[in-house]
């Protein structure tokens, strides 16, 4: 595996842009997921799906965490599924052993995607940690917002989707 920094260093310089509204959103494949069993894209068919890439280790991650799990237990049961992307920024957030520890420690409870080889951060086209993306139940990119803030405005895109 190549050292992360070069990743995000060749990730950086391509220049790429994330994808964003009106975009189709791409399928989260994973080798390992945490919180749930795998999720394919028939399990989220028909379903208003928020994406959140994250890394335990980055502090407006955590900060945005509380507001994430929020609205996984206000909405679940209406039709929105959180996944969770832990992209890891540095080695040790590479390490399962010491996502797993955290997750136990901070009562994340939404399924999670492990992401170590950047499959879905460059399916995604993303460049930050945190990011969400909000899909709608066709699979259209209708609300996307990168770092911490604008939480009235993220759980209104969630309430107006799952009204739809």
């Amino acid at each position: 595996m190549r050292p992360l920094a070069v990743m995000l260093l060749s990730l950086a310089a391509s220049g790429a842009l994330a994808l964003d509204v009106g975009d189709r959103s791409p399928t989260i494949v994973a080798t390992r997921w945490l919180n749930s069993a795998p999720l394919t894209a028939e399990d989220l068919a028909d379903k208003v799906v928020l994406v959140e890439f994250w890394t335990y280790g980055c502090w407006n991650c955590r900060n945005v965490e509380p507001h994430v799990q929020a609205w996984f237990g206000r909405y679940r049961d209406q039709g929105l599924v959180v996944v969770g992307v832990h992209t890891p920024e540095f080695e040790h957030e590479a390490r399962l052993e010491n996502v797993i520890a955290y997750l136990r420690k901070s009562g994340v409870a939404n399924p999670i995607a492990i992401d170590n080889d950047f499959a879905n951060w460059k399916r995604y086209e993303n460049r930050f940690w945190p990011a969400l993306y909000l899909s709608d139940r066709a699979g259209i990119l209708r609300y996307v917002h990168y770092g911490e803030g604008r939480y009235s405005a993220t759980e209104a895109a969630i309430r107006k989707l799952l009204a739809e």
